[in-house]
């Protein structure tokens, strides 16, 4: 049987204001802060998304109101 050979993970790095640094060479309060900062970016996104699906629904409702507002009394009873 051959041996499993460990494959080498290349080092992480992280993008700050256009300079790539290594998570390595970073403080552990740095790292924390990206952590920080990638964490939130998630948030932001996620909020971007339920936000979009909000005012979707909104304009759904919306269309649904008008709809029966233009809809004489006779034919709602």
């Amino acid at each position: 049987m051959a041996k499993k050979t460990k494959k080498e993970q290349p080092e992480q790095t992280v993008v700050i204001d256009g300079k790539e640094y290594k998570v390595s060479d970073l403080s552990s309060e740095a790292v924390e802060l990206v952590n920080h900062v990638a964490d939130l970016d998630r948030k932001i996104s996620s909020s971007k998304f339920n936000l979009d699906q909000l005012n979707v629904g909104r304009g759904a409702f919306m269309n649904l109101l008008t709809g029966s507002l233009e809809t004489p009394e006779a034919e709602l009873s």
